[in-house]
């Protein structure tokens, strides 16, 4: 996993107009806590944060005042209807450290022929990993798998140093067979004639 580094400046206005302010200038308000620290609220660049996140887990450099400060995201949140950047939260972390992240479950394969459907139970797998070797993501095989095959978590292969945060037989992926639609009853019931 590669570091993004961006620079940030240390914040001191605070409310929701200083906030207005700082994202009309295509910046991003943040905060960064952990390890038992005072949380340090953060001006981040915000075209640039927005292309760091789109790795999952992406490991963020900061130099905050001259010091480098390593960090996860843990809390993003998104303008509803623009999608652009609100707020975020970032979790410090050092190296060699181990934190708890979910990644991402893609699969690859075709399931066996006939009228079958994959269920994600989980989107993503709670796994446990060094900080600054956060897998992006895990692949598995659906190949051939019909109706009431599923996949475990620990059916899944995961990348060296990393170990399951999760139940180990919690159901990821599940084979379902898919129900035809039942024709509609007629609706105009058949009466008996008088005599």
């Amino acid at each position: 996993m590669s570091e993004v580094k961006l620079a940030a400046e240390v914040r001191s206005d605070f409310g929701k107009g200083a906030s207005r302010r700082v994202r009309r200038d295509n910046k991003v308000p943040g905060v960064l806590y952990g390890h038992g620290g005072t949380p340090v609220h953060v001006i981040l660049p915000g075209h640039e944060l927005l292309l760091a996140l789109r790795t999952p887990n992406v490991l963020i450099a900061l130099d905050v005042e001259g010091r480098t400060e390593l960090a996860i995201p843990k809390a993003v949140q998104r303008d509803a209807i623009r999608g652009s950047l609100v707020h975020v939260d970032l979790l410090v972390v050092k190296r060699g450290e181990k934190v708890t992240v979910e990644i991402p479950v893609h699969t690859e394969g075709e399931l066996a022929p006939g009228s079958f459907l994959l269920e994600h139970v989980l989107n993503t797998l709670p796994v446990e990993a060094e900080a600054t070797h956060i897998p992006e993501a895990v692949t598995v095989s659906i190949a051939g798998l019909e109706a009431g095959a599923s996949i475990l978590a620990k059916d899944i292969p995961l990348p060296a140093g990393s170990t399951l945060a999760i139940d180990e037989d919690a159901v990821v992926l599940q084979v379902l067979a898919a129900q035809a639609e039942e024709p509609a009853a007629d609706s105009e019931g058949t009466e008996g004639s008088e005599a």
